[in-house]
């Protein structure tokens, strides 16, 4: 048998020796922490398995191949495959060391309710920040492991140092990551959106649903998803309802005649809203806003507590108004008036002028 290959063998079967004392050893410990209702440390047990599982094996394999004679290209390849291992661990550990924190710290918000707004902010930073956090980890840990080879050894220089024409085509082909995470980084500092914000984007209607590291899901009213780029809230404009509050006004609007009784239907504009629960009962108004040659428009303002009770109120409102012109208002509804004026024939009009019929000419008769 050759001898990489006796290696191979003895190393992997104390790894497997190990992984499974490891597995053993985290089933306890997890039963205990549950038991107690430790759940933060239960979350920084789960966060940490991974990890800790390589570092076990990479331990293992460590102390089993000091007590075996290598041959010197044999032992160059495992350490280099070692070093290697050795980074993945380390880069793996400062992730997981990131997420654990993030974790933790928003354990004590809950996002779930419409108007917590703190809670929101917070996750959306965090959120943000931890994926910015891992992106830049990642790129250490791979310029890192390149420079353990002598023939790729600029490569990870240039990674660090960002220099030589091998820095700068990574440079190049880094940009979009590079301003993505960027834009991540002010979007997470100046909150522009957080999730769960009721937005306007190309005209489209919405929700953030997910905010990664380089673009933003919208879940659009009908269900749909709208795929952004992160730089496209930081460069173009558009609408966030839920910016300070989620509280918002809606206008219905509709037209009636000129013999409708305004004051009328602002008292059952008014019933109306307060007999409905969506009404957050701050703002209720009808007012005259426009007057045409066949119609006056009216306008009816509520308010809501979101965006998409508003909605639902203002369909209420809107629907119930125009029963309400219809069945007690009749007359009220627009009309289009027409004056009729009954003229006489010729004939009739010369006969009671005292003209004889024949002095018409003919084609004025006819």
């Amino acid at each position: 048998m050759p001898p990489w290959l006796t290696v191979t063998l003895i190393v992997t079967a104390v790894a497997v020796v190990a992984l499974l004392l490891h597995r053993l050893v985290y089933a306890l410990l997890e039963r205990r922490l549950k038991r107690s209702q430790r759940f933060a440390w239960l979350l920084i047990l789960q966060k940490s398995r991974g990890p800790s599982a390589l570092a076990v094996i990479l331990f293992a394999a460590v102390a089993v191949l000091r007590l075996m004679p290598l041959e010197a290209g044999l032992a160059q390849t495992l350490i280099r495959i070692l070093q290697i291992t050795v980074i993945a661990l380390l880069t793996w550990i400062a992730t997981r060391v990131t997420d654990i924190f993030g974790a933790v710290y928003l354990r004590s918000f809950q996002k779930d309710t419409t108007d917590d707004f703190t809670a929101r902010k917070q996750v959306t930073q965090i959120r943000i920040l931890k994926r910015a956090a891992a992106t830049v980890i990642t790129v250490i840990g791979v310029a890192a492991a390149l420079m353990t080879f002598e023939s790729v050894r600029q490569y990870g220089v240039s990674l660090f140092a960002s220099a030589g024409v091998a820095g700068l085509a990574i440079g190049l082909a880094a940009r979009p990551l590079l301003s993505s995470m960027i834009a991540g980084i002010q979007i997470a500092l100046t909150q522009p959106i957080r999730l769960q914000d009721v937005v306007i984007v190309e005209g489209e209607y919405g929700t953030v649903e997910e905010i990664t590291s380089t673009y933003v899901v919208i879940k659009l009213w009908d269900w749909r998803r709208m795929v952004i780029p992160l730089s496209y809230f930081i460069e173009k404009p558009f609408q966030n309802w839920t910016r300070d509050s989620a509280e918002l006004i809606g206008a219905v609007t509709f037209n009636v005649d000129y013999s409708a009784d305004v004051e009328r239907i602002r008292s059952k504009l008014e019933q109306i809203v307060q007999d409905h629960p969506l009404w957050d009962k701050k703002v209720v108004n009808l007012q005259v806003i426009d007057a045409t040659e066949r119609s006056i428009q009216l306008r009816a303002l509520v308010s809501a507590a979101t965006a998409s009770t508003l909605w639902d109120l203002r369909c209420a409102v809107r629907e119930q108004l125009i029963t309400f012109v219809r069945d007690d208002m009749a007359r009220a509804l627009p009309r289009s008036r027409q004056q009729v004026v009954e003229t006489k024939p010729v004939a009739i009009r010369a006969a009671d002028a005292g003209v004889s019929i024949s002095a018409i000419p003919q084609h004025a008769a006819e």
